[in-house]
């Protein structure tokens, strides 16, 4: 997960965004306004939301999902224990099969926090 570094993953990913945005009709154009509208502020704030975030893609077993969500944790704050506690989450409800994913987050938060 580290091979790419967090700021070359996020410059890659705005440059896809722009792909997909090239060929979106209204529906896709509407989901990703949802996406962003949802991780506002609102009664969770966004450090929360950006750790749901995480232990749902992290459950779900999506690399990139889990880097970008890693990502943001660390902008918004989040500490090395609050990742760990939501990340321990994501391994009770995901079972043995997402440890593979648990290494890979860490090994890009310790890049993160170094």
């Amino acid at each position: 997960m580290v091979s790419e570094k967090p700021d070359e993953f996020g410059k890659e990913r705005d440059r896809l965004n722009e792909i997909v945005m090239k060929y979106a009709g209204q529906p896709m154009k509407r989901f990703y306004s949802l996406d962003n509208q949802i991780y506002k502020d609102g009664a969770l704030d966004v450090k929360t939301k950006e750790m749901l975030g995480l232990t749902a893609s992290f459950v779900l077993r999506c690399d990139e999902c889990i880097k970008y969500h890693i990502i943001r944790c660390h902008e918004e704050g989040v500490s090395s224990e609050e990742l760990e506690e939501a990340l321990a989450v994501g391994v009770i409800i995901g079972g043995t099969i997402t440890i593979p994913h648990l290494r890979r987050a860490l090994e890009l938060w310790d890049e993160l926090v170094q």
